[in-house]
């Protein structure tokens, strides 16, 4: 099976400057996951994190951390960029993505990881990924983080899981 392009959670979330959640970069990730869909032909999903509708466990203490993400008024912030939105999506009220509808699509390819939050949403995804046995590549250049110094650290604790995941380029990408 070819590979899947997974863009992680390209939301107004993580790109509107007001929102807490704001990830300085996510517009230029936007426009380099733009370059990323013909070289994968229809093999793509975008996820979106969605808050959860009952805070459970420890998510309690997180939404008391992030109380606007409940509040009715923000559900604007939890759409995929309207550039996306004709594309596949999954959504999660977790920080990984890996869920079973994401699996199923992966098949036996690698996963392709792009998005927001490097240091989170991207890297749970990948552990996850790497851990139930499936080949994962993060697109180094086609994520974000809150900062440069978070992405390049997030960048090389997942290159530890190497030759399981391989931290890749977007030019590598296109080449390939």
């Amino acid at each position: 099976m070819p590979d899947l392009l997974v863009a992680i959670d390209l939301q107004p979330a993580f790109a509107h400057p007001e929102s807490p959640w704001f990830t300085p970069g996510l517009e230029e990730i936007a426009c380099r996951v733009e370059r990323l869909l013909p070289r994968f032909q229809g093999r793509t999903v975008f996820t979106r994190f969605v808050p959860p509708e009952r805070p459970f466990g420890s998510w309690i203490r997180y939404y008391e951390k992030w109380p606007f993400a409940l509040d009715p008024a923000a559900a604007w912030l939890w759409s995929v960029d309207t550039r996306f939105a004709a594309q596949r999506t999954i959504s999660s009220h977790t920080f990984s993505k890996w869920v079973p509808e994401l699996r199923a699509l992966v098949g036996d390819g690698e996963a392709v990881l792009t998005g927001v939050s490097t240091e989170c949403c991207v890297l749970m995804t990948a552990l996850a990924a790497v851990d139930d046995g499936v080949p994962v590549r993060v697109v180094a250049d086609a994520c974000a983080a809150k900062d440069s110094k978070t992405h390049e650290d997030a960048l090389a604790l997942m290159a530890t899981r190497a030759p399981q995941l391989r931290i890749t380029t977007l030019a590598e990408e296109l080449r390939a």
